[in-house]
């Protein structure tokens, strides 16, 4: 690193003069870091890269002379050509000290300005080819001169006295120096200018330009220090003036008491302290509450902290310590509330009702937190809002999504400025009660930042066994939170804090099937979307035929927000046309025929089961974010040298799928009907089309196996199965997840049979009796029980033509 050293020498008078050396046209270079040196300033240099350690040492060897560029980026470790200014200054190195950390520490000083013309760093240090800036004499009896030279000179005096450090023997120099150029780069060298500012200065070559461009610096400096000088006076006039108020309040507030005047604050203490004993708060609240009602007695009541801590007392006389609404442990009405607002859904419903059934035996339990786990749009929001109102319990929703700061969970301490409670307590505040129940929503997509980590915060909150002292940083106090019902809702487990998710009871909420759409539309949607848009009831007449076409055709969602939104379209265009026909308006009837009159063309177009068998071809099941669906995985052979080819933007869980499929089938070609020597001849290319979506996991692993089989042994796929299950490289078959979606999309495609793993039949105890009645499931353990039920063996396939 070059850079100024602890001290520095700036001279009005040279101690060599670059009228006795003969500056040569190539010198080698030392770019400098923060600082630009003009002519006749002897400074001392600090040298740290080795670049700039050989351009000093060939300095030395030759005539001692040495080129100092200021560069642009001072963080740039190798400046290249275009990284430094193009005028520098040639120096003569005066003397040299190594240093015992290998750096150097050299004394230049300034002889003459110079242009570069170039640059080179092919010898181990950068070297330059230039041109010496010869410098005109500036007219000594000119009356702009002389101006500028004694404006300069005053306003160098100036800055001192408005507290800018500049020698006393600069100052000297200065007084008596008449050269306009040497008084120029001399003022110029004790202004502490930025880089740009101070080369500015070197570039002009004429003294009185310079002189004057060093004048406006000057100036511009001068108004600065005027600035800060008057921050400062301004700052000590506003203490003493605080002081004498201090003063004069004090003296005014012994004239009120003589008077008998200025109780207010008094009666406002008396009013918080009523307050405080009717809040009926615990011990230690108390006393502390009353403590600050006391300091409270003794300050100023304009002062900032009184404001501070009349917000604090208003917060702790306002929260419910003692006030309890009464549970409704009527078990018929809750179960009764619950089936009104929502349709199915019914092992949260068994769930709610066995809390409800072990507050009635115990009156206060310790009972485990809900977390609601499911798809956008299921109704795990409004489910908590129901359970309130079974419960006769205050709602409260705090919506945690993107949230990132610790303190809006545990609040802020009351020093800050602004500072309030946590989002928990602010929740008690608004509900009036302190056994709400609290709907913690999108808890998955709490954040982390350098502000803390909310989800830490929420550990001491959602444990039953923690939460009965929780403490709010603003209040300072603990309060108890174990009579607040906690429930908190998520799309996926994945983002959520381990730790945190070992204190809730998770409760997963799956996709509706059509049958559960249809009904929910027809008890819910429906009359809310007719109401909402100004109609009655018998205006529009919705078939059941028209919402299984909006359910199918217009929509691919798990939940219900964008079926809504369906309904909520054609009920607008009923309610024009009743504004626009008035009296004349005939009730209007949606069927399956005239719903694209209302919706145009239908948007989704869903994938349906192959409509003849195929070699290759077979069809897998998939988990999406808004339900299942069926995917076709292709395979087919191409004559090569037996590598696998995977296409359709798969991730690396599923590639690996096809590869252990592959070796599979490899190793146990003779079993599976496959010529070993088609490995050696043919590639394998395996495609799974929408190339555009991205697909990972590995329950895809059967169908690949079954497709890869099928292309290699030339035996044709049934067109009427669909599988799915990941494969392991012995052929055995491991469980998958999302089962209940994914026969929801087969039952949607028309298929017929599924190939499940064996340890997922025990996930067909929560399934609709529907889709029970309309699939036959085979349940298998190894691939060798998948290839016999999806794979058509040569003659039945012949049959079958």
């Amino acid at each position: 690193m070059d850079e100024l050293g602890d001290f520095s020498e700036q001279l009005g008078e040279a101690e060599i003069s670059n009228s006795a050396m003969e500056i040569p046209s190539e010198l080698p270079v030392l770019p400098l870091r923060d600082i630009v040196i003009y002519p006749f300033m002897i400074v001392p240099l600090f040298v740290s890269r080795d670049k700039s350690i050989r351009a000093v040492d060939e300095a030395l060897s030759q005539n001692r002379m040495i080129l100092l560029v200021s560069q642009k980026d001072l963080d740039k470790e190798e400046p290249e050509k275009e990284d430094l200014y193009r005028v520098g200054t040639v120096a003569v190195i005066m003397r040299m000290l190594k240093l015992p950390d290998g750096r150097i520490r050299i004394l230049t000083q300034g002889l003459s300005r110079a242009k570069v013309e170039s640059i080179s760093s092919g010898k181990g240090y950068v070297n330059a080819e230039l041109t010496p800036v010869s410098e005109p004499a500036a007219a000594i009896d000119s009356l702009e001169v002389e101006a500028l030279v004694r404006n300069v000179r005053d306003s160098m005096e100036k800055a001192t006295n408005l507290g800018k450090n500049i020698s006393p023997e600069v100052l000297a120099i200065i007084a008596n120096l008449d050269d306009a150029g040497r008084l120029a780069d001399l003022s110029a060298s004790n202004l502490e200018l930025k880089v740009d500012d101070a080369q500015s200065v070197l570039d002009i070559s004429d003294p009185i330009s310079r002189l004057r461009r060093v004048n406006e610096l000057l100036n511009k400096e001068i108004d600065v220090l005027t600035v800060q000088q008057e921050i400062n006076t301004q700052a000590r006039a506003d203490i003493d003036r605080s002081q004498r108020e201090y003063f004069l309040r004090q003296q005014l507030k012994a004239i009120q008491m003589e008077l008998g005047e200025g109780n207010e604050l008094h009666e406002e203490i008396e009013q918080y302290r009523e307050k405080t004993i009717e809040a009926k708060m615990p011990e230690k609240a108390e006393e502390e509450t009353l403590r600050q009602l006391k300091k409270l007695e003794r300050m100023h009541p304009d002062t900032a902290e009184t404001a501070t801590l009349r917000n604090w007392l208003d917060v702790m006389t306002n929260l419910p310590w003692s006030k309890t609404s009464k549970d409704n442990l009527n078990l018929r009405k809750a179960q009764k509330i619950l089936d009104e607002d929502h349709y199915g859904l019914e092992r949260v419903k068994e769930r709610i009702i066995e809390a409800l059934a072990v507050r009635k035996l115990k009156e206060k339990p310790k009972g485990s937190i809900l977390c609601l786990v499911g798809p956008p749009g299921v109704g795990k929001t409004s489910l908590g809002r129901s359970i309130a109102r079974a419960l006769d319990r205050k709602f409260v929703r705090l919506s945690l999504g993107g949230l990132h700061d610790e303190a809006e969970i545990r609040g802020h301490r009351r020093t800050y400025v602004g500072a309030m409670p946590g989002r928990i307590v602010q929740a008690i505040q608004q509900a009036e009660t302190n056994n709400p129940l609290i709907m913690l929503d999108e808890i998955d997509k709490v954040g982390s930042d350098f502000r803390g980590d909310p989800s830490s915060a929420l550990l001491e909150v959602l444990d039953p066994e923690q939460n009965f002292a929780f403490r709010d940083n603003y209040l300072g106090v603990t309060f108890d939170l174990s009579n607040v019902m906690f429930m908190t809702t998520a799309n996926i487990l994945d983002t959520i804090q381990p730790a945190l998710r070992d204190r809730m009871e998770i409760i997963q909420l799956s996709g509706y099937t059509e049958e559960e759409k249809l009904e929910i539309a027809k008890r819910h949607l429906l009359p809310k979307q007719i109401e909402e848009n100004g109609l009655l009831k018998g205006d529009a007449r919705f078939a059941d035929t028209a919402l299984k076409s909006m359910i199918g055709q217009y929509t691919l969602e798990a939940g219900l927000r964008q079926l809504e939104r369906e309904i909520g379209k054609v009920c607008r265009k009923v309610a024009r046309k009743k504004a626009v026909s008035g009296k004349r308006f005939k009730p209007v009837n949606i069927n399956k025929s005239n719903i694209a009159e209302y919706l145009r063309s239908p948007k989704i177009f869903p994938e349906v089961a192959l409509k003849k068998d195929q070699v290759g071809v077979a069809t897998g099941l998939a988990w999406t974010s808004v339900g299942g669906d069926i995917l076709f995985i292709e395979a087919i052979k191409t004559k090569g040298k037996g590598r696998l080819q995977l296409t359709g933007q798969l991730g690396e869980v599923m590639q690996e799928s096809a590869q252990a499929a592959f070796s599979y089938a490899k190793a146990n070609a003779k079993e599976l009907q496959i010529n070993l020597e088609d490995f050696d001849k043919f590639d394998i290319h395996i495609h799974i089309p929408e190339g555009a979506i991205p697909k990972d996991g590995p329950s895809a692993g059967i169908t690949m196996a079954t497709a890869l089989v099928s292309a290699l042994s030339n035996r044709k796929v049934r067109k009427d199965v669909a599988m799915t299950g990941e494969i392991t490289l012995r052929g055995n078959v491991l469980p998958i997840g999302g089962v209940k979606e994914k026969l929801l999309a087969a039952r949607r495609a028309g298929i017929k049979t599924v190939i499940l793993p064996a340890p997922n039949e025990r996930n067909l105890e929560d399934l609709p009796q529907e889709i029970k009645r309309d699939l036959t499931f085979i349940f298998v353990e190894h691939i060798r029980n998948v290839l016999p039920e999806a794979l058509l063996d040569k003659k039945r396939a012949a049959k079958k033509k």
